[in-house]
């Protein structure tokens, strides 16, 4: 996204235009675009300063915004889903298609993390007491369904043992 150009620049063109010079002239003069005095000119006939607008677009205000408790909701009840099966879900019960990565990043906007973790409050115990005996390189020992895990130093799936 580009920057816009400082106040002082702004003035400086529009004080130009304003002591009679053409807007064309003006951005020879200062070196900018034409198109630039020439909006320039617009913004202040119209708002009365030469401060540029708000770029971007405003916060909360795309289409994940209004299922976005739903989605913490069902994150919070399932921990391990993935993106394509939360967006397949969410088209299902709201009809709003999204895509996986738009959905992550609603999440980590949400304060979710990517890392991933075993969510059961023993094995998180029992995690953290074995980090501190064997120095950090250590498998999730509390999730029993799932025979693979991953490598918290790693990040390697590899079989527990």
């Amino acid at each position: 996204m580009g920057k816009a150009y400082s106040g002082d620049l702004r003035e400086r063109v529009e004080a130009r235009i304003a002591a009679g010079y053409s807007r064309r002239e003006a951005s020879r003069h200062f070196g900018v675009s034409a198109s630039f005095a020439v909006k320039l000119a617009q913004r202040v006939a119209v708002t009365g300063s030469v401060a540029p607008g708000r770029q971007g677009r405003p916060p909360g205000h795309g289409k994940l915004a209004d299922c976005l408790p739903q989605l913490i909701a069902w994150v919070e009840a399932m921990p391990d889903i993935s993106m394509p099966e939360l967006a397949a879900k969410l088209e299902a019960s709201t009809g709003v298609v999204a895509h996986p990565a738009s959905l992550s990043r609603a999440l980590l906007k949400a304060g979710f993390s990517t890392k991933k973790r075993c969510w059961h409050p023993s094995a998180n115990a029992l995690m953290s007491e074995r980090i501190g005996r064997s120095g950090g390189r250590t498998v999730s020992p509390g999730c029993a369904k799932n025979p693979i895990a991953w490598c918290s130093s790693t990040r390697r799936r590899r079989p527990r043992r």
